[in-house]
């Protein structure tokens, strides 16, 4: 058991301390599914979290879109951009398509190979070149949309197959529509890729942007088929069958998607159309077409092959410019779009990040000011729960001087909003709460002081009391009266140990000290004869362990209670073993009944109030022993345990090595005292006398059976001579020095604060021949002198002579009537403490123990 606070120093108990310690524990389960049970942090991180969780939902839902769109137009611009590399195969693919078409009239007249290749071979490497930087231009684009990659393959497919197609011009051996119509199937494929970007519905600028560079593409392809038909007629030297009719649907077709450039083209492109058709060579051309034009039943003019060639390349390459004009607009738009998109996009999503991390950042301010104001309302009133208004009222428990106001501290929260007040509040019922305790702990200091009051006056009277025995005994000869101031005696002494009691129990010391060691087993013995049934009580050898003297008075009554209530709760014809040893640095006492026990919840119960002092309440008064023996195991650092033996109770005792002494001066002589021994030869003496009837002791005198009792303050052997008036057996008497009365005049006595003085050797006393008297009473009848025949007794009760008689110095009177007045008024200026204590020490439901 640890050592007790100590008021003087301010110190809070151990348990105490680890009770502040542990956290607040809730009275239900918390459930994270319950609102209600969510921390506060949380809740406050989910009003922030939701609505930002919710506001980066739909700005996400938002950015998505315009990032999607900005996808969409980028790549629309790449598939415009691309169309620029497209047209210039499809242009290259025409002037070799056109060439082809007259070689191959060529040679069907006979014509030479080798001239043909020759003069194929270079269209056929430009149009190499133009398709691999298509095909380089197109790597970026790998990612785009499905349709337009479907497109591009379909485009390289069909080139293949012109490159397949090649070999089979210089024989001739395929018709010229079976050549010419594999290259119109890639011209085809790439005026439809050409067709396939798509910005969307909600770009229609940017549609008809796309829509007039393909129709000014069709209008330049339809015109390169005239001019191949025109150049294989006029290589031929005859137009075929069917050329007038193909000729005369290209042409139609050629006006309608003149027509339709026309419709979607914007103003400035159509002036330079118009300017286009207005160039000299345009008009040289138009003219040389308009003579193959069928005049009425006149057929058409075969034109000549290298003018019409040179007429019609020239308005080709016219025809090129322009449309690569038309397709740069067409670029230039889809890359301001792109570009705007981008724009908007990136403005956007800047303006949401802002807006996100504005709003973050008040709310992480708001909610951190809120949390902090939380946190710390929570940590002062978790601090004054747990530490603080304990702490004051363990101080005010404990308090020795006057009860002075307890200063409260300010809220540390000091705001003006709710949790501001609410942190006033919780300060205003600390500082309720703290002064209530204050007003308790002065009326507890008025209550303490009455019971200190009230007890020492009534050892002042049970001391008078047993003087008054000691005169009554000393002069009574009836034994059956003796026997009866022998109980009154013993109840006179249990009455001075309650009034120890409560001097306990108002926290006052023990008026009982000593300044030198004692024996262990001196103390042992002494807490023996403070019992009415000490008869019962067996002591073990004690080894040479000494005992401090200032805890000799507290360490008696504390055992003595323990063995009150190990022979109370026991039969009569049982003993109660009492052993001591020294283990390690500390002395181990056990006490050892055969009573009747206590159940498994009574020990834990009692041991609970043995180890945490409790305060002082009604059940205190209902269980004084357990209640007493707590508190003074705790002022004395000893630890108290009890255990469950073979049919009753073993109370151990372990005593700290500070209570130890070592060895050396101690204050009791001889193990027997002479003033017990000739108190239990006088009791035996009678006994013997009376027939052999044994009466049982005095609750304060040693009976005579059983025979092996030593702590009945006799020896085991055969009873002795009756003394007429033996002395009861008290605890000082026990701790008294052998041979020195009770009230020596030079200290030592057990309510000396100096301490007994040491034994005086007063040499082996030889008992008288003839009996001892002092005279005679008034019937005549000789008066015995007590105790003047036994061998043991070192000097005669009542000496013949007066001792001489010492006149004290006055100036010593008057200094130890100044040191008892001093130590008055110090006592009445003493403050008390109200010792805490739990239900105690009566009848449980084991049903024992008081």
């Amino acid at each position: 058991m640890a050592v007790g606070p100590d008021p003087a120093n301010g110190e809070v108990s151990n348990h105490r301390r680890r009770r502040f310690d542990v956290r607040v524990v809730p009275h239900r389960r918390r459930s994270p599914f319950r609102l209600r049970d969510w921390r506060m942090s949380t809740k406050l991180a989910t009003v922030l979290v939701v609505p930002s969780v919710a506001f980066l939902v739909l700005a996400s839902v938002q950015t998505s879109t315009l990032v999607g769109r900005t996808t969409a137009l980028n790549d629309f611009a790449r598939q415009v951009g691309i169309g620029r590399q497209i047209t210039a195969v499809v242009h290259q693919l025409q002037q070799e398509r056109d060439r082809s078409a007259g070689e191959l009239s060529e040679l069907r007249r006979g014509g030479d190979r080798e001239a043909a290749a020759t003069a194929l071979r270079p269209l056929q490497s430009a149009v190499d070149r133009a398709v691999e930087d298509l095909r380089r231009a197109a790597e970026p684009l790998a990612n785009a949309d499905a349709s337009w990659r479907v497109a591009f393959s379909e485009a390289l497919e069909a080139y293949d197959q012109v490159v397949n197609i090649r070999v089979a011009i210089p024989p001739a051996v395929l018709s010229n529509d079976t050549v010419l119509s594999n290259y119109h199937r890639a011209i085809d494929a790439l005026l439809d890729l050409l067709d396939e970007p798509t910005p969307g519905q909600e770009n229609p600028a940017l549609s008809d942007a796309v829509l007039r560079y393909v129709q000014l593409a069709r209008v330049k392809e339809l015109s390169s088929r005239v001019r191949a038909q025109l150049y294989a007629a006029g290589r031929a030297g005859r137009y075929g069958t069917e050329d007038r009719v193909l000729l005369s649907d290209l042409r139609a077709q050629q006006l309608t998607a003149l027509g339709a450039f026309r419709v979607a083209a914007t103003n400035d492109q159509i002036r330079r159309y118009d300017a286009t058709s207005v160039n000299p060579m345009f008009v040289v051309a138009t003219q040389l077409e308009e003579r193959s034009l069928p005049v009425g039943d006149a057929a058409p003019d075969l034109l000549p092959s290298e003018q019409w060639w040179s007429a019609s390349e020239q308005r080709q390459e016219l025809l090129r410019q322009l449309e690569a004009g038309v397709l740069d607009d067409a670029v230039r738009q889809a890359d301001d779009a792109s570009s705007g998109q981008l724009r908007a996009t990136l403005l956007v999503v800047g303006g949401i990040v802002t807006v996100l991390l504005a709003a973050l950042l008040i709310s992480l301010l708001v909610g951190r000011s809120v949390a902090r104001s939380m946190r710390l309302l929570r940590s002062q009133a978790l601090r004054i729960a747990q530490v603080e208004l304990p702490d004051a009222l363990d101080r005010l428990r404990t308090v020795t001087g006057g009860v002075t106001d307890i200063e409260v501290p300010p809220a540390v929260v000091r705001s003006l909003d709710e949790i501001g007040e609410l942190a006033e509040a919780f300060v205003a019922v600390h500082r309720s709460a703290v002064t209530v305790a204050v007003e308790q702990a002065r009326m507890r200091r008025n209550v303490n002081g009455m019971f200190v009051n009230l007890a020492r006056r009534s050892q002042v009277l049970v001391e008078r009391q047993l003087e008054l025995l000691d005169d009554l005994e000393r002069e009574e000869s009836d034994p059956e009266q003796l026997e009866n101031l022998f109980k009154l005696d013993h109840l006179a002494a249990r009455m001075r140990r309650n009034d120890e009691s409560l001097l306990v129990l108002a926290g006052t010391d023990s008026t009982r000290r000593w300044n030198r060691p004692v024996g262990l087993g001196s103390v042992l013995l002494a807490a023996a004869a403070e019992i009415e049934q000490y008869q019962r009580v067996r002591l073990e050898p004690v080894g040479d362990v000494n005992v401090v003297g200032h805890a000799v008075g507290e360490l008696v009554h504390m055992l003595a209670e323990l063995l009150e209530n190990a022979t109370a709760f026991s039969r009569p014809d049982t003993v109660v073993l009492v052993t001591a040893r020294v283990e390690a640095s500390a002395a181990l006492i056990e006490i050892v009944d055969n009573g009747l026990g206590m159940t498994p919840a009574a020990l834990a119960e009692a041991n609970a109030v043995l180890a945490s002092p409790p305060a002082a309440n009604v059940a205190a008064v209902e269980r004084m022993g357990l209640f007493v023996v707590s508190h003074l195991a705790a002022r004395l650092g000893v630890q108290v345990r009890l255990d469950g033996g073979q049919g009753g109770l073993v109370a151990r005792l372990v005593l700290p090595a500070a209570l130890l002494a070592p060895a050396g001066a101690v204050e009791l002589g001889p193990p027997m005292p002479a003033r017990m021994l000739a108190a239990s030869t006088a009791r035996g003496a009678e006994a013997q006398r009376m027939a052999g009837a044994s009466r049982p002791a005095g609750p304060r005198g040693p009976a005579v059976a059983p025979l092996d009792l030593p702590v009945a303050g006799r020896p085991p052997a055969a009873t002795v001579p009756r003394q007429a008036r033996p002395v009861p057996v008290r605890a000082e008497d026990v701790l008294a020095p052998a041979g020195a009365p009770a009230d020596a005049s030079d200290g030592g006595g057990w309510w000396s604060r100096q301490g007994p003085v040491g034994p005086t050797d007063l040499g082996p006393a030889t008992p008288p021949a003839t009996p001892v008297t002092a005279g005679t009473n008034e019937r005549g009848l000789p008066m015995r002198v007590p105790m003047a025949q036994l061998s043991a007794v070192t000097r005669s009760a009542q000496p013949t002579s007066a001792p001489p008689r010492v006149d004290l110095d006055p100036a010593a009177v008057g200094g130890m009537l100044s040191r008892l007045y001093s130590g008055v008024r110090r006592a009445e200026a003493e403050d008390t403490t109200e010792i805490p204590v739990s239900p105690s020490w009566g009848h449980d439901e084991g049903g024992r123990r008081q």
